[in-house]
């Protein structure tokens, strides 16, 4: 049944593969190019002082693609980063062990995997080891029709030059967005590059489920939807950049969310 079920969705994308190529190109055409927003993208915040505190420093580093750039917001501080920052401090585990944190942000619109490796190869040794690096990879990817195997490699190498260049102790990859539910890409294509997506987020999962010190994030989308409505029906469009692509300013306040949570239990993980 279930070869059956591939074959039929194999057949059903080569009939639409015509829609697909003129969707694709109008979306490319069409689709307002948001740039990158301005903005610090590295620094260092004094943390409360404690008599716990076992290490000097976090260091933290935020890696990857235009999400993690911040694509979509009027500044870094409206971003990913310029929102995870702020709550981090906050963060009892953090402020109890650790009297600074380190943080920058190595992000560029249009990295793919290959991209993000190759610029971690670039980049110089760091004086120190990096405590916690966050990856945003995938959507370049998708878009580009990457293979599952070529993707797994990629991925297996960034994992690697993480742990052996940067000396990386905890790797979060966040999980692919939900590409179907983007406003700017009409349907059917919506539902071939969603399932595409997915299909990359699966084997992502099973990476990092097979490497120690890898974790896998998964971006609850249901559930920044539910904050944010409060019970009550909402335009999906809020959650998206007026690209219909892009995260939203609000998005990247859930989604560091979501990231603190997983950045403490990560360390108290290590620490425990």
């Amino acid at each position: 049944m279930v070869k059956t079920n591939k074959l039929t969705s194999v057949a059903k994308d080569i009939l639409l593969a015509p829609v697909y190529l003129y969707q694709g190109r109008k979306i490319k055409r069409d689709t307002v190019r948001l740039p990158e927003p301005n903005g610090e993208r590295n620094g260092r915040v004094k943390l409360n002082q404690s008599t716990d505190v076992k290490k000097t420093t976090l260091n933290l580093m935020v890696v990857g693609d235009s999400a993690a750039a911040g694509v979509g917001s009027a500044s870094q501080q409206e971003a990913l980063v310029g929102k995870l920052i702020p709550i981090l401090t906050q963060q009892p585990t953090i402020n109890t062990q650790f009297e600074e944190l380190i943080w920058s942000l190595q992000a560029t619109t249009g990295h793919t995997s290959f991209d993000i490796l190759r610029r971690l190869y670039i980049l110089p040794m760091p004086s120190q080891p990096v405590d916690v690096m966050v990856l945003s990879v995938g959507v370049n990817d998708t878009t580009s029709n990457v293979s599952t195997h070529k993707w797994q490699q990629q991925i297996e190498d960034i994992i690697a030059i993480a742990q052996r260049k940067f000396g990386v102790r905890e790797l979060i990859f966040s999980s692919l967005p939900p590409m179907a539910q983007m406003p700017a890409i009409p349907t059917p294509l919506n539902n071939f590059v969603g399932a595409k997506a997915s299909m990359l987020d699966t084997v992502l999962q099973k990476i990092c489920a097979d490497h120690d010190g890898v974790n896998y994030m998964a971006t609850d989308f249901a559930r920044m939807i539910e904050e944010h409505s409060n019970g009550t029906p909402i335009d999906i469009a809020v959650m998206f950049a007026s690209d219909g692509f892009h995260p939203s300013s609000l998005m990247y306040g859930y989604w560091a969310q979501q990231l603190s949570e997983q950045i403490v239990q990560a360390i108290e993980t290590t620490t425990a």
